[in-house]
């Protein structure tokens, strides 16, 4: 049987916690900031979770965590 891979953009994106749930970065943070009021750029910047629905998912892209 061969090995599992990872899927490498999911690596990248996404880092399980302790508890077994996914930790991801909020999206619309990389360019054209300027027009963004200050306190929704400072929301971003804290670390969502991704919802129990995607967890399945991601568990079949990320084999080894």
């Amino acid at each position: 049987m061969p090995k599992m891979k990872t899927h490498r953009g999911a690596a990248k994106r996404f880092k399980k916690t302790a508890s077994g749930k996914y930790k991801k970065r909020s999206a619309f943070r990389s360019h054209i900031l300027t027009k963004m009021s200050a306190k929704s750029k400072r929301q971003l910047r804290r670390p969502g979770m991704v919802a129990d629905c995607d967890t399945a998912k991601l568990d079949r892209m990320l084999p080894n965590g």
